[in-house]
């Protein structure tokens, strides 16, 4: 485990998704990120609004399955402005 964090590119990696640098890779990690976390979100929000209805573990199953569906879009568009933005 120690020489995983002491490789110099996995080393450039982290420094540079720390400090908000946007390529490839930080941008796949940051999408897999808003990605759970999305799906969390749906699912505590299904299990609220549908939960009595449909049932608790149904609700969150949708919720979670359709989280994704508007944030992905949406941090594509915010990665694309960002991008347009560093360029002026």
């Amino acid at each position: 485990m120690r020489d995983i964090l002491t490789n110099p590119s996995v080393r450039d990696f982290l420094t540079s998704l720390a400090d908000g640098d946007l390529n490839i890779a930080t941008g796949l990690v940051w999408i897999i990120i808003a990605t759970a976390l999305s799906m969390v979100g749906g699912a505590i929000g299904g299990m609220l609004l549908a939960g009595k209805d449909i049932g608790y573990q149904f609700s969150a199953m949708l919720g979670a399955l359709f989280a994704p569906a508007g944030v992905i879009p949406a941090i594509l568009l915010g990665f694309a402005i960002l991008n347009l933005l560093t360029h002026y």
